[in-house]
């Protein structure tokens, strides 16, 4: 099935759907990966924190694929943010990918000493080293804040989005800034909720479909980027069958109703808490 992309702000193009490793053990994502790839995913969404980026390197090299036809992205972690880390851990991480570039680096959080990650993803960029350059978890003021102090708007916000957290007002702020909206956990993590949800169910069931696949189909005619996952081969050929129908405009609007106004998933980054659980990765001034 023919691949749909999207043009980021700097030219260039990323699939509209990739394959995503979050929670997949460095022991399995390299068989994980080459099944995607067999499928026909040619977009790889890893992080450093997921530990499983040579996996997904080798995965990559043994598909028989060119390095051009595989889109890989990749996340700075919060514990690499300060000084020379973030440098240092970028050339870390080409190496496990086996690889001389990255096609989209974003930073992972938006917490710690994100100026100076970021400042050195736009050094890289220049250097060659990444192809695009991005954030994730960001909300509006984050990135209004982020865009103020830095040179280069970043071409991607990852953050959680699905049926359920649509981020309309946030999307809103990011259309401004010309920031496309990359969706993670675009099943908001197989909850019950979305899963037997009437009104998808209804859906799908008018065009063939599964839950999970109308769900899927409704971000991406939004033209957010998706990156669902599964470590079965029958499931990411479930998820990859996504182009092949389309939802109408009075569908569209019935999805939209969904939208809780709120995360689902994961709280808030507003919430004091959970900016106390990410102070446990970043690294303690004189400590």
């Amino acid at each position: 099935m023919e691949q749909k992309t999207i043009t980021l702000n700097n030219g260039v193009e990323m699939p509209l759907l990739g394959y995503g490793v979050y929670q997949v053990s460095p022991d399995e994502a390299e068989r994980c990966v080459a099944d995607a790839l067999s499928v026909g995913y040619r977009m790889i969404d890893t992080a450093q924190i997921y530990q499983n980026e040579a996996g997904v390197g080798s995965a990559v090299k043994k598909s028989g694929l060119s390095r051009d036809e595989v889109f890989i992205v990749d996340k700075i972690w919060i514990s690499n943010f300060e000084g020379d880390a973030p440098k240092r851990s970028l050339d870390e991480s080409l190496r496990l990918l086996g690889t001389d570039y990255i096609d989209l680096m974003l930073i992972h959080q938006p917490f710690g000493d994100r100026y100076n990650a970021y400042r050195a993803l736009e050094d890289a960029l220049k250097e060659g080293k990444v192809r695009a350059i991005g954030v994730s978890n960001f909300y509006p003021d984050h990135l209004i804040d982020l865009c103020h102090f830095t040179d280069i708007v970043p071409a991607v916000n990852q953050v959680e989005t699905h049926v359920l957290t649509q981020r309309i007002e946030e999307r809103r702020y990011m259309d401004e800034l010309g920031v496309k909206l990359m969706s993670w956990g675009p099943l908001a993590e197989a909850s019950s909720e979305l899963l037997n949800n009437e009104t998808l169910l209804t859906i799908g069931a008018a065009h063939g479909k599964t839950v999970a696949q109308v769900a899927m189909r409704y971000l991406l005619q939004r033209g957010i980027i998706i990156i669902p996952k599964s470590t079965r081969k029958e499931r990411m050929e479930q998820n990859f069958q996504l182009f092949d129908f389309t939802l109408t405009e009075s569908e569209m609007q019935e999805i939209l109703k969904l939208d809780t106004g709120h995360s689902f998933v994961m709280p808030s980054h507003h919430d004091p808490e959970v900016t106390k659980m990410f102070m446990g990765f970043a690294p303690r001034k004189g400590k």
